[in-house]
C-alpha cells in the first residue's frame, strides 16, 4: 500500500500543474505521512466539517482531502503545492489514480491464484 500511494502521488504530481513531488524518496515518505494524517487528523476533519459537507452534498470532502494534503507538504520537504486549485485537484487525482491502481493490482492478485 505504501509503494501504491508512492506511486499515485507521482502520477498526480505528474498530471497536476503546481504539484511537485521531487523524487521516489519524497513520494515514500509523504505516503507515509498521509497515511499518519488520514488515520489520526482527518477523522477530526471530517466529524468538523460534517455539516459542510452535508449542504454541499459531499463535495466539501474534497476542500478536506486538500487540508490534508496541506498538512503533508508542510511536513515533507520536496512536496510542493502551489495553492488551492492545485490541492483540490491533486486530491481528486490521487484519490482516483489510488482506486485505480488498487483496483488493478486486485484483479492482477486474483488472476495469480
Amino acid at each position: 500500500a505504501l509503494v501504491l500511494n508512492a506511486v499515485a502521488l507521482l502520477a498526480t504530481a505528474y498530471v497536476v500543474p503546481g504539484f511537485k513531488v521531487d523524487n521516489f524518496t519524497t513520494a515514500v515518505l509523504a505516503a507515509i505521512v498521509l497515511g499518519v494524517v488520514n488515520t489520526f487528523i482527518k477523522p477530526a476533519l471530517s466529524f468538523v466539517t460534517a455539516p459542510l459537507n452535508i449542504v454541499t452534498l459531499g463535495l466539501f470532502a474534497f476542500v478536506v482531502n486538500a487540508v490534508v494534503l496541506f498538512i503533508v507538504s508542510a511536513v515533507v520537504p520536496g512536496l510542493m503545492i502551489d495553492g488551492w486549485v492545485p490541492a483540490i485537484l491533486g486530491a481528486v487525482v490521487l484519490s482516483v489514480v489510488s482506486t485505480v491502481l488498487s483496483s488493478v493490482l486486485k484483479d492482477v492478485g486474483k488472476l495469480a491464484k
